[in-house]
């Protein structure tokens, strides 16, 4: 059992930058595959990025790829995802997510959700 809780959400204009953070509970974080889904108003939750238990290795989504990091510290038990070049379209509540096992983009795969913090962009 694992507890996320989502930390650094704001408002930004188009162009800025924010920070977000996740710390987990537990003595096993390193062993969780770590990601980052965000879902607007209206919309269903999409993928966002992920990041493997080491570290080492990370996927994208398209819509943010260049423009987001994900990157994590084992010792702390928190995953962060970096913004920048933030755009209105990235509007949405960021949900960290939790699992065992490989990384996937696959919302249904992750076992373990943070409460979300609110992003919102403006133009």
């Amino acid at each position: 059992q694992v507890q996320l809780v989502e930390s650094g959400g704001g408002s930004v204009q188009a162009g800025g930058s924010l920070s977000l953070s996740c710390a987990a509970s537990g003595r096993t974080f390193s062993t969780y595959t770590m990601g980052w889904f965000r879902q607007a108003p209206g919309k269903e939750r999409e993928f966002v990025a992920t990041i493997s238990g080491s570290g080492l290795s990370t996927n994208y989504a398209d819509s943010v790829k260049g423009r987001f990091t994900i990157s994590r510290d084992n010792a702390r038990n928190t995953v962060y995802l970096a913004m920048n070049s933030l755009k209105p379209e990235d509007t949405a509540v960021y949900y960290c997510a939790a699992k065992i096992g490989a990384r996937t983009t696959i919302r249904v795969d992750y076992n373990y959700w943070g409460q979300g913090t609110q992003v919102t962009v403006s133009s």
